[in-house]
């Protein structure tokens, strides 16, 4: 069994091919897939989000949302970039949504990728601190984040409150139990993940990875949780940690299918560079006949590893289409890989 969910990127744009042309079209097209896609029998909605761009940003109104709506799927993040985050107000926000969602939230948080804009997270009003890099700063924030939603108390309370406090020191509230438990760390290198681990948070590896090894890119993210697992093994952590992996797959059953999709057949992973100085592989997308996809996806080490995967969707092209490439996944392939 594996659980499968879909990644959001939340693409708007005016053009008249576009089925989503608004930030609105957006914001309300995913909750109704996330409803959807419930209903399907999937098991998870996820978004990417993206500063200063017309994809998905803040997230939290629209996680809380989709938890008000649904009942069952799990709702979360892949990921948010923590170099524009307060993690104190994040905390806050994270809770809110994660008790309307009846504790459903997953909650993927990473030091980000290249932006829209140079140095974005500076107009959010943050910047490294002396000697740190911006990751550094992203990590930072992260740790933060993660002692605070554990709940336990720090800020010294006022002794002439405008309302009656609680004994001893105060927390952020308001706070949901078992969230620190689901938070994941987007990593792109092997030794990310190994933070990841002895920190307890869950691994998301994506479609982009640091080149290390000139391997294909399942076969390093296969790698990737291998160090990941025995690094929470080896840091004495009580629960079983949780790995996804995302991936574009499309099962091509219609005329339709095959005009999006056809030319992808023959995918292959790309080498390319993300920035000055990291080489970065971008994984394949997988296009074809339910049959083939059952074969392919069988030789994909990564994706047989995890225990989560992530559909990445087009979300230009509308509730139904997307609703309709969701369920050719569960019905024509995850059967015959043991998923379902």
């Amino acid at each position: 069994m594996k659980k499968i969910g879909f990644l959001s990127f939340g693409h708007w744009t005016p053009s008249p091919q576009s089925r989503t042309r608004t930030a609105s079209d957006f914001l309300h097209q995913s909750i109704d897939l996330a409803v959807a896609a419930e209903e399907l029998g999937l098991d998870g909605a996820y978004f990417r989000v993206h500063h200063f761009a017309r994809q998905a940003s803040s997230p939290f109104p629209l996680l809380a949302a989709i938890g008000a709506r649904t009942s069952k799927i799990e709702i979360g993040t892949g990921v948010i970039d923590m170099r524009y985050e307060n993690p104190m107000y994040m905390a806050e926000d994270a809770g809110a949504a994660d008790l309307i969602a009846d504790g459903r939230l997953q909650l993927g948080i990473s030091r980000g990728s290249p932006e829209q804009v140079i140095d974005g997270w500076r107009y959010f009003g943050y910047s490294p601190a002396e000697g740190e890099t911006d990751a550094d700063m992203a990590r930072r924030h992260a740790e933060t984040f993660l002692t605070v939603i554990e709940g336990e108390g720090f800020a010294q309370p006022n002794p002439r409150p405008m309302f009656p406090n609680p004994p001893g020191l105060l927390r952020l509230e308001p706070h949901s139990e078992g969230l620190r438990d689901r938070i994941w760390w987007g990593s792109g290198s092997n030794a990310t993940g190994v933070w990841a681990a002895k920190l307890g948070m869950n691994l998301q590896s994506s479609t982009l990875k640091d080149d290390e090894t000139g391997e294909p890119l399942h076969v390093q993210q296969r790698k990737q949780i291998e160090a990941f697992r025995e690094a929470w093994k080896e840091a004495g952590h009580r629960r079983e940690p949780r790995v996804s992996v995302s991936r574009s797959i499309f099962a091509l059953t219609t005329d339709l299918d095959r005009a999006y999709f056809g030319h992808d057949r023959n995918s292959q992973d790309q080498i390319g560079m993300i920035d000055e100085t990291t080489r970065a592989i971008f994984g394949r997308s997988y296009a074809a006949e339910p049959d083939v996809l059952v074969k392919e996806l069988a030789q994909d080490e990564a994706v047989q590893a995890a225990d989560t995967l992530l559909l990445t969707i087009p979300s230009q092209l509308g509730v139904d289409y997307n609703a309709h490439l969701l369920e050719n996944i569960l019905t024509h392939v995850a059967p015959d890989l043991g998923w379902r």
